[in-house]
């Protein structure tokens, strides 16, 4: 991926209209999100920056010590500028609440270029499965801190990706099939191939 100086830091050059697989973890891989508050926090941060910086957020899941988010940018966007933003305020609002210095991610955080229909439906199982191959919960949708429910539920209007899911695969209940093959396979990778 190109990278651009803005403002004096060196940041990748997202391309318009091209949907990225982006994650990071904490820090000695220490947990990013210690209170449901935490999550909360982090979520709201998301859905403000997403809007000011021309994201459309595909999909999510935070997890204790990492995240991974599928986001697309919008023409004139800035994907860079959004998780500056969103994760430099998150900080921020951590260090605060938790009396903890220093920093938190490991690092800038890391990104891949979704390259086809397939390979975004592996990016969307991997990452929403992500709680229940960790062991967090015993279902993908016990797990409140992603948008599996949005994906796989037919009744939330204010649903970004419901086209995008609906040119995918169908409808909720197919894409819970396709996440239910994709748990069977014990596959903890993105190359798993339905």
């Amino acid at each position: 991926m190109a990278l651009k100086r803005c403002d004096g830091q060196i940041m990748p050059n997202y391309a318009d209209e091209h949907i990225y697989h982006i994650y990071n973890r904490g820090a000695h891989r220490s947990a990013i999100f210690r209170k449901r508050m935490h999550y909360q926090k982090c979520i709201e941060l998301i859905g403000k920056y997403s809007i000011r910086y021309h994201v459309t957020l595909v999909a999510y899941c935070l997890m204790p010590n990492h995240y991974h988010m599928l986001a697309r940018q919008e023409m004139g966007g800035s994907i860079s500028r959004f998780l500056q933003t969103t994760f430099n305020s998150y900080v921020q609002y951590f260090n605060t609440l938790e009396r903890h210095s220093g920093t938190l991610f490991q690092g800038p955080a890391k990104s891949k270029l979704i390259v086809s229909d397939a390979h975004l439906m592996r990016s969307l199982a991997y990452i929403h499965t992500n709680p229940v191959r960790a062991s967090l919960v015993r279902s993908v949708r016990d797990w409140e801190y992603s948008d599996y429910a949005s994906w796989a539920g037919d009744s939330d209007a204010s649903f970004a990706s419901k086209r995008l899911r609906a040119s995918l695969i169908g409808n909720g209940v197919d894409y819970q099939e396709f996440v239910s093959r994709y748990l069977l396979t014990k596959t903890d990778s993105e190359d798993w191939e339905p």
